[in-house]
């Protein structure tokens, strides 16, 4: 194995309390070797310093404050600055089990890899909504598996929110791209471009809080939908037919819903059927019947979402010569 010296790469954005979590729970590995924690405050208006100042006795904090520019560009100048040679990229809303550094270190020796993505779970103190949400973003029946199930159904693409990255492979690849939601599979498909593979650490998960309700759900998954074209057309070869399922599966349903009022009703039982699958799947896993039934709910509006972003950056880009940043410019920072 590498001699690896580790650096957790934080971007922040007026968030002090989820900074307070979060290096509360870092403070708390079971790990004998040394670690180095960098938080970028991304032209926060809400400073995290007072938070960072109260921990600096207990980590190795490097803190620093810059203008606002994204969460892919703050990681980029967080890994630049960096003392280690093995970055961990985290989300400022993630709280880290106190084996997590362990398990990653484990598997690196077993087999060492230049970008690794780990799973994210529900803590026990999240809301119900929350566990819902973590629920359908997470499950092979939703998405595939494609965010940390060892079930996956695709090649695995580390996200951002609990994703390791060796300083080669960064300076390889030049790291994050301006795109935001979008930038963990982009960075990832120029890591295989460039020759490095990726793979999933089972074991190494975080809690991920997804600070968010219904809305926010939508827009968020909306804006995945809108950027999934984006990144087939900057990299054709990773395009998959599986991406038009949520558009696919929502247009069915509506023509089923359509068919059942005329008195033809196999299509719509099929779709009970897949939420039925969902409701017990959650059952199952969440031990809740409140999460089960709210699970449904999540899923209809992630579809919802993802499969209209999908739909609509499709034909813009298609039918349009301008650039994507032209098309679609909230999706995009720019640099100042």
């Amino acid at each position: 194995m590498h001699d690896i010296s580790f650096s957790f790469i934080i971007p922040v954005f007026n968030r002090p309390d989820e900074v307070q979590e979060l290096l509360e729970s870092l403070s708390k590995q079971k790990f004998d070797a040394s670690f180095e924690v960098v938080i970028v405050e991304d032209g926060s208006t809400l400073s995290s310093k007072n938070v960072v100042e109260a921990f600096r006795d207990q980590l190795q904090i490097s803190y620093f404050e810059k203008e606002n520019t994204g969460p892919g560009d703050s990681r980029n100048y967080g890994m630049e600055n960096a003392k280690g040679n093995y970055f961990i990229v985290l989300d400022s809303d993630c709280i880290i089990p106190p084996q997590y550094l362990s398990e990653v270190t484990k598997e690196l020796k077993q087999e060492f890899v230049h970008c690794y993505g780990g799973p994210d779970a529900a803590h026990e103190s999240f809301t119900l909504v929350q566990k819902a949400i973590n629920y359908v973003m997470t499950s092979l029946f939703t998405t595939g598996g494609i965010r940390g199930n060892k079930r996956a159904l695709d090649k695995f693409q580390p996200r951002s929110f609990n994703m390791g990255i060796s300083k080669e492979a960064f300076e390889a690849t030049k790291g994050f791209g301006n795109i935001h939601p979008g930038e963990d599979p982009d960075l990832t498909f120029k890591i295989w471009k460039a020759g490095y593979n990726t793979r999933l650490f089972p074991a190494a998960f975080v809690y991920h809080k997804r600070r968010i309700d219904w809305s926010k759900f939508y827009k968020q998954v909306n804006k995945f939908g809108m950027v999934r074209p984006i990144l087939n057309k900057w990299h054709p070869g990773t395009s998959k037919l599986t991406y038009w399922f949520p558009t696919f599966f929502i247009l069915g349903l509506l023509v089923s819903i359509s068919l059942y009022t005329i008195g033809f009703s196999w299509p719509i039982w099929c779709y009970n059927g897949y939420f039925l699958l969902i409701f017990f799947d959650s059952l199952f896993k969440n031990r809740s019947l409140a999460i089960a039934l709210l699970s449904i709910f999540a899923t209809l509006i992630q579809f919802v979402g993802y499969g209209w972003g999908f739909l609509k950056s499709t034909f813009l880009l298609n039918f349009n010569n301008k650039e994507a940043e032209e098309l679609l410019p909230k999706l995009f920072f720019k640099k100042h």
